[in-house]
């Protein structure tokens, strides 16, 4: 199964903390880990909410917002995509995240869903049956 885990790190939406050397190696430790491991698929970290858009889908029109997003009550700061037998060993992994840029922050699990995930007649629509 394969899981993204986002970074939640407890910023406010207009808050951009660049990391530190420390913080890059502490966290560069826990994806050595989790490469070596054969879980790590991919990960990145993400630029501010402030350089960011969202575009809102409504009545056939689309609408542009430009960053930051005051109403946001979190922030994804990076994710990771894994590969892992089960949620329980993915929560694992998340348990083990270093704290490089403050206490308290969250790591937030989601199963990837796959096309297997669906029910038959809409698998056979995703293969172009």
């Amino acid at each position: 199964m394969r899981f993204m885990m986002f970074m939640l790190p407890n910023l406010s939406p207009d808050e951009y903390v660049e990391p530190t050397a420390e913080a890059v190696t502490t966290m560069g430790k826990f994806n050595e880990e989790l490469e070596k491991a054969g879980a790590l698929l991919d990960l990145n970290g993400l630029h501010s909410q402030a350089e960011g858009a969202r575009v809102t889908h409504s009545g056939g029109k689309s609408t542009v917002i430009d960053g930051p997003f005051t109403e946001a009550k979190e922030v994804i700061g990076g994710y990771w995509i894994i590969q892992a037998k089960s949620q329980d060993e993915a929560i694992e992994w998340a348990k083990r995240v270093p704290s490089v840029q403050g206490d308290p922050f969250t790591i937030e699990i989601r199963q990837i869903q796959e096309i297997e995930d669906f029910p038959p007649e809409v698998q056979a629509k995703l293969r172009g049956a």
